[in-house]
């Protein structure tokens, strides 16, 4: 499935550097890029704060992170809803680490100081989609806040 999606992305070509990592990375940067768009505005700012993300969470160099965030904006530009992206994290995300893909969005939600309701809606639909109740988006959600402010 996973060599399907990166087939469609890169037009048949599936070469080992061409394709990436085959974990939760490029599906994770297209809901931050999807997030990051809820508004039709994705600045400069945004994309620079899903590249930190991105390098915080997978311990990725400056290269590496624009690699992704580039294969991911690609990515979502393409016609696949959001259960595309959220299947294939749980798919490849445990359960339990599922509030961590949370906290990653929330804490781009939350890099700008505001909660606007497009990005509430479209988190509330991921936390569903990724089989997480409300109380652990909360909890994630929180952590992100602690993060931003630390």
């Amino acid at each position: 499935m996973l060599g399907h999606f990166f087939k469609s992305l890169f037009g048949g070509q599936t070469s080992s550097a061409q394709s990436g990592p085959s974990d939760e990375r490029v599906p994770l940067a297209v809901l931050l890029v999807r997030l990051a768009r809820t508004d039709y505005e994705y600045v400069l700012e945004e994309r620079a704060q899903i590249i930190d993300i991105l390098k915080e969470r997978f311990k990725l160099d400056d290269v590496a992170a624009e690699l992704l965030v580039e294969q991911a904006e690609r990515a979502e530009a393409e016609p696949h809803d959001h259960v595309h992206f959220t299947k294939q994290i749980k798919d490849l995300v445990e359960y339990d680490r599922r509030a961590e893909v949370m906290e990653d969005l929330w804490l781009l939600a939350l890099a700008d100081g505001r909660r606007d309701n497009e990005e509430n809606g479209f988190l509330r639909l991921i936390c569903s989609l990724l089989g997480l109740s409300d109380q652990e988006s909360a909890f994630a959600r929180q952590r992100a806040q602690a993060r931003v402010k630390g």
